[in-house]
């Protein structure tokens, strides 16, 4: 107790002198027009932009020159980029064109005591075939009083312009990597980083993807060892509110703070980068990272589309030398809170980026009814609900075009979304401890001011009849189940004792063969512990000779001599956490059984298995299984994946159920 008033002390010093100098009533925002450059100053941070070409090319705080990244070209500091394609052009070895957004038009949009907001926008032409066909407007914008500022961007594509794909959009800054060494991206995953010249032969050495670097001979020896690797500092979309690196010599954090997430694609779960080694900062918009092709951005031929991507927050924050600087990132997170209730923000002067009396909210209460668990509807108590593009069920994950607007449900069931933009939606749920995805076909309109109230909404989930048994909890993930420690060779101290980030580490996917070395997993429902027995991806088996086998996983389970009696289908239900260029084949009793009794196909390329991922894209099977096949005593379930010729194919499973067959007495519980 006595180290936590010190601790809350300290914090409310700091934020106190947290502030500048200069009294509020004598700060003047200017603009200022250089050799090439704009330089908008609030008296409390310089921000320096390339004209025309929109560049943050220098960030000047609390008495250093540059906060940014001093080597390489200017251009190279911060910027927004996009990766695209025209369809069918794109190649084996590139993922497609990366454009910086180099702008070719600067315009002031608002100057005043209060505010600056710049342009830099750039207009397709239509001779050119080596551009994007996207208008793109990036904006950034300066408050009286401020510390920071704010950037968003306006794409646009017009009727009849040709057909394109986009894979990633983005706004990148790299900072000066002598001053900040100190990552932050939540309460619990933060620590000192290396540098990047760790990464570059001899010092590193590149493992299975060049992503992936093991440090032989850094700079600092504590990170000798370590294997370094951006995809092990991906977070949820619902979780990127704040992240950013410390200064811990000039006691200075450099942080980006979204506080919607509206405009990122494919809804809460979807899995983004963030900060990395470089010391880079990255706020991305879209990507296909742990989904895959599925989410490329195609737009045909003359179809029209407009979307505004952010605004997002840079904010710069400093404490005197005799505070601990990390408590900067507790002060970060406050100014997070501050940052969301002005949500959204007043300030943005394009029509495009509508204001809180312009928007809509939306109210109701999700029930969940499943007759096999309750006699009584249950509140959808932890539910994520959320408005996206009229489609399918669970079509959210994919979509990427419009916003979307989720929320969690409160204990009673009860969900409100608010601040929604005026358009037509669909509403979509998902319940922790059910499987399946909810989706309210009607189509929802939102107009300025409106308040819709859905009243008391039921899901029903998939389900035929009783538990036999069940392995795993359904909550979209495969966290639950046996997650091995990393070869002590290729460790990321971070997650060495972190019970809920085990699966980050590199290399787990090799520990199935060498846990399992003659003979794949045999899972027995009645004995075995999933969070124990059950390895938390089916992935390949590397052969001798550096090929690879598929592999057969084996659940076995008894049943009495009244299973002779039972007519009717069994249901197999199978949902999976993620998929990567893998098959499931279902088999019963016979492992040899062909054509298989139930097979996917080859679904998926989420690489979430590589990526240091729990989870892609959410897949759910259900699978018919003939009481004829089974009987008494010993029954097996054969699960292949046979696809192999990567270390990273495979499975994660969420949640497997076998239900009796709906004809069967069951009582309910309570």
């Amino acid at each position: 107790m006595i180290a936590l008033i010190m601790f809350l002390s300290l914090f409310e010093i700091a934020i106190s002198q947290n502030q500048s100098s200069d009294p509020e009533s004598t700060r003047v925002l200017q603009l200022h027009y250089q050799d090439g450059h704009v330089v908008v100053d609030n008296g409390i941070v310089q921000l320096t932009l390339s004209n025309p070409e929109g560049f943050v090319t220098g960030v000047q705080y609390n008495g250093i020159e540059n906060l940014l990244a001093y080597t390489g070209h200017e251009n190279d500091r911060g910027y927004w980029d996009l990766v695209w394609n025209f369809p069918g052009k794109k190649t084996k070895k590139t993922k497609g064109t990366l454009d910086r957004i180099e702008a070719t038009k600067m315009e002031v949009i608002t100057q005043n005591d209060e505010q600056i907001e710049i342009s830099f926008s750039r207009s397709w032409n239509a001779s050119s075939n080596v551009t994007v066909p996207v208008n793109i407007d990036k904006r950034f914008v300066v408050l009286r009083n401020s510390s920071g500022f704010y950037s968003y961007a306006i794409f646009e594509r017009l009727q009849g312009w040709p057909a394109v794909e986009i894979d990633n959009i983005r706004l990148a800054i790299k900072l000066d990597k002598d001053k900040f060494h100190y990552m932050a991206i939540s309460d619990e995953r933060q620590r000192y980083m290396p540098l990047p010249d760790d990464r570059i032969p001899p010092r590193g050495k590149p493992l299975a993807y060049p992503e992936a670097v093991q440090l032989l001979d850094p700079i600092e020896p504590e990170f000798k060892g370590e294997v370094d690797d951006k995809y092990e500092y991906s977070m949820e979309s619902r979780d990127i509110k704040v992240h950013g690196w410390i200064s811990t010599n000039d006691s200075v954090g450099f942080w980006q703070i979204t506080p919607s997430n509206e405009f990122r694609s494919a809804g809460p779960l979807k899995q983004f980068l963030g900060s990395h080694v470089g010391p880079t900062n990255l706020a991305i918009f879209h990507s296909t990272h742990y989904v895959g092709a599925e989410l490329i951005m195609s737009f045909e031929e003359g179809e029209a589309w407009k979307k505004v991507f952010g605004p997002v927050f840079i904010y710069l924050n400093s404490f005197p030398k005799e505070v601990d600087p990390l408590l900067l990132w507790h002060e970060a997170k406050n100014q997070t809170k501050i940052e969301e209730e002005k949500w959204p923000y007043n300030f943005t002067t394009s029509s495009d980026f509508p204001s809180s009396d312009q928007r809509g909210s939306i109210s109701g209460r999700l029930l969940v009814r499943d007759r096999y668990v309750s006699s009584d509807d249950i509140p959808a108590n932890g539910s994520y609900v959320g408005l996206a593009a009229p489609g399918d069920v669970g079509s959210w994950q994919r979509e990427y075009k419009g916003y979307q607007f989720w929320s969690k449900a409160d204990e009673n069931g009860y969900f409100y979304i608010n601040n929604v933009r005026s358009g037509r939606y669909n509403l979509y749920a998902f319940v922790p401890g059910f499987i399946g995805d909810y989706h309210n076909e009607t189509v929802v309109d939102i107009s300025p001011g409106s308040n819709t109230c859905l009243g008391e909404l039921v899901y029903e989930p998939p389900r035929d009849g009783p538990t036999l048994w069940e392995i795993g909890v359904p909550d979209r993930t495969a966290a639950e189940f046996y997650i091995p420690d990393p070869n002590p060779m290729f460790v990321n101290k971070l997650y060495v004792n972190s019970s809920d980030n085990r699966y980050r580490q590199y290399g787990l996917w090799e520990r199935y063969s060498e846990l399992y070395p003659d003979e794949d997993m045999v899972y027995d429902v009645d004995v075995d512990d999933y969070s124990k027995d059950w390895f938390y991806m089916q992935v390949t088996r590397k052969r001798d000779d550096g090929g690879y086998n598929g592999t057969t996983w084996e659940i076995k389970f008894q049943f009495d001599d009244q299973v002779t009696n039972l007519t009717g289908d069994f249901k197999l239900r199978i949902a999976l956490a993620t998929s990567n260029v893998a098959e499931l084949q279902v088999r019963v009793n016979d492992v040899s059984m062909d054509p298989p009794l139930f097979t996917t196909g080859q679904i998926g390329k989420d690489n979430t298995i590589a990526r240091h991922g729990i989870h892609g894209l959410y897949w759910l099977y259900s699978v018919d299984v003939p009481a004829s096949s089974l009987g008494p005593g010993c029954n097996s379930i054969y699960l292949t994946q046979p696809l192999a010729i990567s270390p990273f194919q495979g499975l994660m499973y969420d949640y497997i159920r076998l239900e009796y067959p709906d004809s069967v007495n069951h009582i309910t519980r309570s």
